[in-house]
Order: C-alpha cells, then sequence, then structure tokens
C-alpha cells in the first residue's frame, strides 16, 4: 500500500472532525475523497502529509510509519497540494515553481541542470511558461492554481495528495488539469488521492472512491458502487438520475432537484 491509515481521529484543538477512518490507497492508483462540506475530507489530507497532528491512529505511507520519516525524505515520496496555498505575492512564477525541487537537492539548495529541466517540464505541461517571470500578484485565481500544480509536478514525489486542484480553474483548465494528473498516474505510476466537489468527474477520473460524511467513512468502492441514487441521496440529500457513459466506462449523474435537508 502506498498510504495506509488506521483508526484515525483528527481535529483542532478540542474540536474532533474525523472519527475513526481507515483508508488503504495500493500504489499506482487514482483514488478520490468525495463528500459534502466540512465533513473532514481535507482534514484527513493534512494529516496524511503530516500538515496536522493525528490525535489517534496510525499513518503509513510506503509500509514507513509516517512520524518516522525525515522531512526532505518524505518530500521526495509525498507531494501535498492544499486547498488555499499561501505565499507572499511577491515571489515570480518560476521561483515558485522551483521550491518543488529543494527535496532533491544538497544542504545548499543549489539547483543542478536536471532541477531546471523538470522545473521547465512542469511549467511547460501546466500552460505557464509564458508566466514564468512574472509575479503570482499579477495573476488571476486559476493561473495561481496551475503555478501551485506545476510546483507539485516538480517536486517528482511519487505520491500526490491534492486538495481540491482544479479550485479558481475554468472548464477548460478543470478539464486539461485532471487529464494531466490521470495521465501522470496510468504512464509514470504516481499514485493519486484527491479531494472533489465535482462528483462526475471524480466518478471519470477515479479507479475507487471514498465517500465521507458528518467525519466517518461513510461509504467506498468503484465508481459504479458509490455513484448511486440512494447513496447520492443519503450523502448529500439530492434527488439523481444515475446514467451510464459507456464512452468512458463511468457513471455520471444528473440532479432532478429534490433537496431533503438531510432526511
Amino acid at each position: 500500500m502506498a498510504i495506509k491509515a488506521e483508526n484515525l481521529y483528527l481535529g483542532y484543538g478540542d474540536t474532533l472532525i474525523v472519527k475513526d477512518v481507515s483508508i488503504d490507497i495500493p500504489e499506482g492508483t487514482f483514488c478520490s475523497v468525495i463528500g459534502p462540506n466540512g465533513c473532514g475530507k481535507s482534514t484527513l489530507l493534512k494529516a496524511l502529509s503530516r500538515n496536522l497532528p493525528v490525535s489517534s491512529g496510525t499513518v503509513f505511507i510506503n509500509g514507513k510509519h509516517l512520524k518516522n520519516y525525515d522531512t526532505k525524505v518524505l518530500s521526495r515520496e509525498l507531494a501535498f497540494l492544499t486547498q488555499s496555498p499561501h505565499i507572499p505575492d511577491q515571489f515570480s512564477v518560476k521561483d515558485l515553481v522551483s521550491y518543488g525541487r529543494f527535496p532533491h537537492t544538497n544542504w545548499m539548495g543549489i539547483l543542478k541542470a536536471n532541477d531546471y529541466e523538470r522545473i521547465n517540464w512542469a511549467m511547460d505541461i501546466t500552460e505557464i511558461t509564458q508566466f514564468a517571470d512574472r509575479d503570482l500578484s499579477s495573476l488571476s485565481g486559476g493561473e495561481r492554481q496551475r503555478v501551485w500544480i506545476a510546483m507539485a509536478l516538480a517536486q517528482e514525489a511519487e505520491i500526490l495528495l491534492l486538495d481540491e486542484p482544479t479550485t479558481y480553474l475554468d472548464i477548460s483548465h478543470q478539464f486539461h488539469t485532471l487529464e494531466l494528473i490521470h495521465k501522470l498516474n496510468k504512464e509514470m505510476n504516481r499514485t493519486v488521492l484527491m479531494v472533489l466537489h465535482d462528483l462526475n468527474q471524480a466518478a471519470r477520473y477515479s479507479d475507487y472512491l471514498y465517500v465521507m460524511n458528518n467525519g466517518r467513512l461513510h461509504a467506498q468502492g468503484v465508481p459504479d458502487e458509490i455513484i448511486t441514487e440512494p447513496i447520492l441521496r443519503e450523502v448529500f440529500s439530492i434527488d439523481t438520475k444515475v446514467i451510464r457513459d459507456e464512452d468512458n466506462d463511468c457513471p455520471y449523474f444528473i440532479p432532478l432537484g429534490g433537496v431533503h435537508n438531510g432526511q
């Protein structure tokens, strides 16, 4: 297993957000966590990336206990893109993307020719090369999001944890970003665990879905087992019609408008 978490309890201060969640993410798979706002999806990813202490439970990355990792070694194995990253606006695009290479540098942090090749590759495939010398403050929200994705890709980690990577992106760049991540997963065997709000996108790209609700793991399975009218009604309180997309071999749903207020 690339990621194995057992009986996780997570929270902030005295407030418990995630309760008794266990997940197994096999190496080389594309998995997504879905669920309503506030159910603990982002909290889970923060804990798996060691950006949030675990109140109770254990996390293993590639068979090794998360707490036993040296920070730089962990960064070579796992890249985490948070939902609302922040850095001073005076940073240039290329400077920020280059941060993704620091896990691979020596103690002096000097970038070598190979590092610059990976930086340029990451900017090219995320279509931000034309912004390389611009400050982040001059970019739109969608353009900034692509810069953060480029930084995560430049890191070359085997595991990608991505919290809403399509935030701020228009539909064209959403599709491009998910196609890119899917390509990395299939052609370069990157393990992907992603939080997505768009359930149809999650169903199309994911091998496996985890459904969270009220801080607990409500259901898990392949998209055909999860994108069903009963589960969507139970978790999201809406009536839907689920249809099979034979071209992409996945289910998708059409909302019918009924809202049940969690009933």
